[in-house]
């Protein structure tokens, strides 16, 4: 195995944050893309929880949590990225990046996805989200980015989430008070850099259907 292989989905937030982070290190993988209804028996395999993003090292080793790919990736490089100053994660970031994957998530997904749920009522969801909203526009409303004037890890762990979050009802966030939270990811959805890591690929078949990431080649 010549490069790292990432087992990924588009759209998945978990699965952008490692491309985001693979992408900021200069790191090529052989990627490759799944649809969720029809996982590969090959992940599966290597990864029997079955969800993305998965990377699998050339030693063998398998990193199938969207953090550690990230710890992982930054470690790789011996200038801090490609991107300038995306520091490690200082004890605040993790704290707020837990609260993310936690409790926000779990109501988003009850906020998005209301139907999959029993006795669940979207807005009810919507309106448990918006403390941790409120903390991240108020730290943004001293700095560009989350926790300074330059990208850190926790933009990168978060700003994917708060998408999936805003995109629920596009509208309705424009619409919120916060100013600086809507700046910050709309200035963060229209870099080139994460436009770079949403290019659409086929969905992966076999080793005959070799695709690199970042590249495409």
């Amino acid at each position: 195995m010549a490069h790292p292989i990432l087992y990924s989905f588009r759209r998945c937030p978990f699965a952008m944050r490692a491309r985001l982070a693979l992408k900021a290190n200069f790191i090529k993988v052989e990627l490759r893309e799944i649809i969720l209804r029809n996982k590969p028996a090959e992940m599966l395999a290597t990864s029997p929880k079955g969800t993305v993003p998965v990377l699998i090292l050339p030693d063998g080793q398998v990193l199938d949590e969207s953090l550690d790919i990230m710890l992982w990736a930054m470690k790789q490089t011996s200038n801090d990225s490609a991107f300038d100053k995306i520091t490690y994660p200082t004890d605040s970031m993790v704290s707020l990046i837990k609260e993310i994957d936690g409790p926000f998530k779990h109501n988003l997904d009850r906020y998005k996805y209301a139907n999959r749920y029993e006795d669940t009522n979207a807005t009810d969801h919507r309106t448990a989200c918006i403390a941790v909203l409120q903390k991240l526009d108020d730290l943004l409303s001293t700095n560009k980015y989350l926790f300074s004037g330059n990208l850190t890890f926790a933009d990168i762990a978060i700003a994917p989430f708060i998408r999936q979050f805003a995109n629920t009802d596009i509208e309705w966030f424009n619409e919120t008070s916060f100013h600086h939270l809507q700046v910050w990811l709309t200035d963060f959805c229209d870099s080139p850099y994460f436009t770079s890591i949403m290019m659409k690929y086929s969905p992966w078949k076999d080793d005959n259907n070799i695709i690199f990431f970042p590249n495409g080649k």
